[in-house]
């Protein structure tokens, strides 16, 4: 699934209509690290399992699914199936971190690495103008001879 959908704008499209859970047998990268970072679970299930949740829903339109992140489970009616899901995205999407609270964990560090730039670095960074060359006429490299006599002399190209 999201074969094709690198932009994080497919992950938002999903997000915004009210989708949180994925299942698939597999992801493309990108997309997989995209749901991560917004919000959304994508639950990896083999293709068996996932053909018996459409089974199971196309039998009762409108059955609940619940999907458990702790248990790394999915139930619908009886029948409850394993889920893979990276340890790394399970602990973010429990905690709900996005890409900035993750940052801001680290704000005290940040803090001190902008004083201790600040005081051995007292300038600011700026942008130096371009160096102006004089002008300089350029000649051709060479120009052709009239009796040149190498590869391809006698097709009249050169």
């Amino acid at each position: 699934f999201g074969i094709g959908s690198s932009r994080e704008h497919a992950v938002w499209a999903l997000h915004d209509y009210g989708f949180r859970v994925v299942i698939a047998p597999s992801f493309a990268d990108i997309f997989y690290g995209n749901t991560a970072k917004n919000g959304v679970l994508a639950a990896i299930m083999p293709q068996e399992s996932v053909e018996l949740l459409w089974k199971l829903l196309e039998e009762e339109p409108g059955r609940e699914m619940t999907v458990s992140l702790e248990t790394r489970t999915v139930t619908c009616g009886d029948v409850t199936l394993p889920f893979e899901v990276n340890d790394y995205v399970r602990w973010r999407l429990m905690n709900g971190y996005d890409d900035i609270d993750l940052t801001l964990q680290h704000e005290d560090d940040i803090a001190a690495y902008e004083k201790m730039r600040a005081e051995k670095f007292p300038f600011k960074p700026k942008t130096i103008p371009a160096k102006h060359w004089a002008e300089e006429r350029i000649e051709s490299a060479r120009e052709p001879e009239d009796n040149w006599t190498g590869p391809l002399a006698d097709c009249g190209i050169i």
